[in-house]
């Protein structure tokens, strides 16, 4: 679960909001959000809540509208074609497209004051989107806050875990949002939980339809994940099935429950 807060914005030290008085007016801070996912859409939401001028950007077409929905200005660069890979989430750019990227979006760093990042690509590290060049860029007093610091940080700069400072650019990459939220978090975790099992069992059985698109997912990298286990545990211990059913037993008789690993689904 990714999450943000306005404790965050308030990094900046600033104020967020639009303020008119008879000594003259404050502008609203401007804020751009590198991906529109679901930490990126929240991003965007409580940036708006607390009156800034938003800005979203996201290498998915399809992901304008909701970003438009919440009032951001949605930024297109034109990288070729639409990005948009399995599940939902963003394609690996080629070297070519991430240089234009990364040219392209040093010059609109440049002009806003805080640049939330939350871009992943599953099973890769997280792309860099904020190079040294675009925070060289940026007025001193600036923020970024990097959310994808646990998977190495879309800013050049990123150091996970900590607040640094960097050309008069505060760059702050928090580590594991969701414990900062644990009961909210825990609640949010337990629905999940509760509607993949209502999924699965009827009437007090289990009852698996593999027509389910859920369901037939979830066969597929359970399948995937029991042959690895069994590839490694032929390696370490053997050459054959026996020696694999020994090791097995070895492990039960430790305590370690991994019948549900090798047990295969049944139709």
């Amino acid at each position: 679960m990714a999450y943000l807060d306005g404790s965050r914005l308030r990094s900046w030290q600033h104020l967020v909001w639009m303020l008119m008085t008879a000594a003259g007016t404050i502008r609203p801070a401007t804020v751009l959000v590198l991906g529109a996912g679901v930490a990126g859409l929240q991003a965007i939401a409580t940036a708006r809540r607390l009156g800034a001028v938003v800005q979203g950007f996201d290498v998915r077409a399809a992901v304008k509208e909701q970003v438009e929905s919440l009032g951001a200005h949605f930024l297109e660069f034109d990288l070729g074609g639409d990005l948009e890979g399995a599940g939902g989430y963003a394609k690996e750019l080629t070297a070519e497209q991430q240089l234009r990227q990364q040219e392209l979006m040093a010059e609109a760093i440049g002009k806003v004051d805080v640049v939330i990042t939350t871009a992943l690509v599953p099973g890769r590290r997280a792309p860099i989107l904020v190079t040294e060049e675009a925070v060289k860029r940026m007025k001193p007093g600036s923020v970024i806050v990097d959310l994808a610091g646990e998977a190495g940080g879309n800013c050049e700069l990123t150091e996970p875990g900590e607040t640094v400072i960097k050309y008069g650019v505060k760059i702050v990459a928090p580590l594991n949002l969701a414990s900062t939220m644990a009961e909210h978090a825990s609640q949010l975790y337990a629905r999940n939980i509760q509607s993949l099992l209502e999924l699965m069992i009827s009437e007090g059985a289990l009852k698996l339809d593999f027509d389910d698109e859920i369901i037939a997912v979830i066969k597929e990298a359970k399948l995937k994940v029991q042959a690895q286990i069994q590839d490694e545990q032929v390696r370490v211990t053997g050459k054959n099935r026996d020696d694999l059913q020994d090791a097995i037993q070895l492990l039960k008789a430790k305590d370690l429950d991994i019948e549900m690993q090798f047990t295969n689904f049944r139709e």
